[in-house]
């Protein structure tokens, strides 16, 4: 009976590694589209401010009409209002105006190419988790390969345009690492979370958006507001929400951002055909090093194992 246990305890143990795994990959699939899916409404006459309130106005319907009213008690909860700031307003309030300036691959250096440093910072910071050898080897590639993709970058001309909107895109990257941190610290249910995210997000957003923010709802087509407000409404702001917040009570923070990692790579080569941007031996260099390093640093350990 003993060794039975033990069986069914490894057993159980590796389900739950391999969905982790799985929500991990859908999340990396969706990112992937979230990049490319503002870059193209960056390029629009849309604002940043009408990607998130179209992201928000369509989860929170969506949420609204089809889900399991939110648990009365959830509204009381400052943890959760909070993270509904922090991951549902301040976070795409961010990326989708730095969007409006930069390139896709820009974006996805700074948001998931960045996370795996962020991410194990903050986890080492708040819960004293320093990274092994084979992450810290992991992350050493990652390194690399943002160096790379960055070269071509860093010895152009920046306009000022551009510039802010690196720093806006950076800004969200360090907001999306800190609530992924404090979702996994505090550990409320991931549909809880995706649900009150959306929903307590545009309780707080909306009602600003509407009455004191810049909006070019009206100039933008309407094939454009139909592919921004399904997309990001219900790829980022549910399916990967739930995806991702399940991949991280699993995995943990760190892992799952290193996996994250690998979102500059397939972004990078579908920006070539999508939206035309180059693909030059630095950018794949640097695909092929930060693929190499999420690979390594998502790897369990032997003490994990």
């Amino acid at each position: 009976p003993a060794t039975a246990a033990v069986i069914g305890t490894y057993t159980h143990a590796g389900a739950s590694s391999r969905a982790g795994y799985l929500a991990a990959t859908g999340t990396v699939a969706i990112w992937t589209g979230f990049i490319l899916i503002s870059r193209l409404g960056g390029k629009s006459a849309l604002t940043g401010f009408d990607i998130l309130a179209l992201r928000l106005g369509t989860a929170a319907l969506l949420l609204l009409l089809c889900a399991a009213k939110v648990p009365a008690e959830a509204w009381a909860n400052k943890r959760l209002w909070g993270l509904a700031g922090i991951g549902g307003v301040g976070f795409g309030m961010l990326a989708y105006s730095g969007f409006k300036s930069i390139p896709a691959a820009h974006g996805a250096i700074l948001i998931p190419g960045l996370q795996p440093f962020l991410a194990a910072l903050l986890s080492w910071w708040l819960a004293g988790e320093k990274p092994s050898a084979p992450r810290l080897a992991g992350y050493a590639c990652i390194a690399a390969g943002v160096g790379l993709v960055a070269v071509p970058l860093l010895s152009g001309h920046w306009s000022s345009a551009m510039l802010i909107g690196d720093g806006l895109v950076l800004a969200a990257s360090l907001t999306w690492a800190v609530f992924g941190t404090l979702a996994k610290r505090w550990g409320f249910e991931p549909w809880l979370l995706t649900r009150f995210l959306a929903i307590g997000g545009a309780l707080l957003y909306l009602p600003v958006y509407g009455l004191l923010l810049p909006k070019g709802l009206a100039a933008a087509p309407w094939r454009t507001l139909v592919v921004q407000a399904f997309y990001q409404g219900v790829g980022p702001a549910i399916l990967a929400m739930v995806l991702y917040l399940r991949a991280v009570s699993i995995l943990g923070p760190a892992r799952v951002s290193a996996l994250l990692a690998l979102v500059p790579v397939l972004a990078g080569l579908l920006a070539v055909p999508l939206l035309d941007e180059p693909l030059t031996a630095w950018l794949a260099a640097g695909l092929l090093a930060v693929s190499l390093g999420a690979f390594l640093a998502s790897r369990p350990t032997p003490a994990a194992a």
